[in-house]
């Protein structure tokens, strides 16, 4: 999975904005000026993080081992995700379908 791919069906979300707050290395998209997800640019294999509900979380990463506590970011609610294929990209589009839902609907 490459970053164009990912980053396109990221910014397919309704109103989502790709931004740069932390500097030219992290791509963080957002909705609402809210992050939904990030990408650390220049990784091979893309390494990408969202918000995901806290059970959630944890039955991924007992499943997968290139599914751990999102790096720099709230440990209970969010995954990075090393996509090296281990997760399907229909189950990555799904993660990042449900963190987009959890911010835009969040208040």
């Amino acid at each position: 999975m490459d970053h164009k791919t990912v980053e396109e069906y990221v910014l397919s979300m309704p109103n989502a904005r790709l931004d740069y707050p932390f500097g030219e290395g992290v791509a963080v998209y957002k909705v609402n000026d809210k992050m939904f997800a990030l990408i650390a640019e220049g990784k091979q294999p893309v390494n990408l993080s969202v918000k995901t509900d806290p059970e959630l979380s944890k039955v991924l990463r007992e499943k997968y081992e290139t599914v751990m506590p999102g790096y720099h970011l709230s440990k209970k609610h969010w995954n990075t995700i090393i996509l090296t294929g281990q997760l399907p990209w229909p189950e990555v589009q799904t993660l990042i379908r449900h963190s987009y839902d959890l911010v835009a609907n969040s208040k």
